[in-house]
């Protein structure tokens, strides 16, 4: 895309130009992005539409599943591919999704991210009717993730300040356009598991806890680093992921803070520099 970029003269004051350079410039993809379900007796139905960056679309299907409470791990998938329906137009081909599941799901989908408008890159859907419906998805999940395998963890200061570095270095797309969101699963010591970029912060923690279960593992992981603020729907995710500790360089809601603290979720904030925030849990920080 070509774009005009001024920049401006001191001496002349902020509103007048100085210089006008033109070149092309790269734009982060933003596509909507259909995720169907199907399982025994049942074909597949749309339970989900979102905007997204293309990539890692069955990832994030998936664990956008996982994190409703459909799915409780791999085993529960049969097939996840690109849908082949040949009403489709050419456009259309590799932005729906179906997800085929070797028996009936685990929770309803639900009805609230089917519409067309349901769900935004910007703020993912902020429509759960209650924490409690959020811890109620824990209970889905096999017993050695219910429980608090985190009890023991005590994330060092110098590993927490690392990560929105280590993440950053992950950014591949970012660094062309700088345009997306990323997220990290991340272990004790730092390093990085999975790190996956979307222009949706909601979208691109479904993809690392996605691309977990699609290698056949579990979601649980130390730490999930994210480069934006905390919202409730982070928090939802990370809790029914099981993770121990949530940071992120900006900063949480009131109702993502009430999540945390009542599934036993450390949340750590402004995670920049030096300094960090800890608003949950802060034994996991030794705080």
């Amino acid at each position: 895309m070509r774009i005009h970029e001024v920049t401006a003269d001191g001496e002349r004051g902020a509103h007048e130009p100085s210089a006008v350079r033109r070149h092309e410039d790269r734009l982060a993809t933003e596509e909507p992005l259909e995720v169907r379900l199907a399982w025994p007796g049942r074909p597949a139905q749309r339970v989900a539409v979102t905007m997204r960056t293309p990539g890692h679309d069955f990832e994030l299907a998936t664990g956008f599943l996982y994190a409703e409470g459909v799915l409780a791990s791999s085993e529960d998938l049969r097939t996840v591919a690109y849908c082949t329906d040949v009403t489709l137009r050419p456009e259309q081909e590799f932005n729906v999704v179906t997800v085929e599941l070797s028996r009936p799901p685990r929770r309803a989908p639900a009805e609230r991210y089917a519409g067309l408008s349901a769900a935004s890159s910007a703020c993912g859907v902020c429509g759960t009717e209650s924490v409690d419906s959020v811890l109620e998805l824990c209970a889905l999940r096999p017993s050695p993730e219910v429980a608090d395998a985190w009890a023991g963890l005590c994330l060092s200061h110098d590993v927490l300040l690392g990560l929105p570095d280590r993440l950053r270095h992950e950014q591949r797309v970012f660094d062309s356009t700088g345009g997306l969101h990323a997220a990290g699963l991340f272990d004790e010591q730092g390093t990085p598991s999975v790190v996956r970029e979307d222009v949706g912060r909601h979208n691109a923690v479904d993809k690392v806890v996605g691309a977990r279960i699609l290698a056949g593992g579990s979601p649980a992981a130390a730490v999930l680093c994210v480069s934006g603020r905390i919202g409730f729907e982070i928090v939802q995710k990370a809790v029914v992921a099981g993770v121990g500790v949530l940071a992120a360089v900006g900063a949480p809601s009131s109702l993502a803070v009430d999540l945390a603290q009542r599934a036993g979720l450390c949340t750590a904030g402004f995670v920049r520099g030096d300094r960090f925030v800890v608003y949950s849990r802060p034994d996991r920080l030794g705080v």
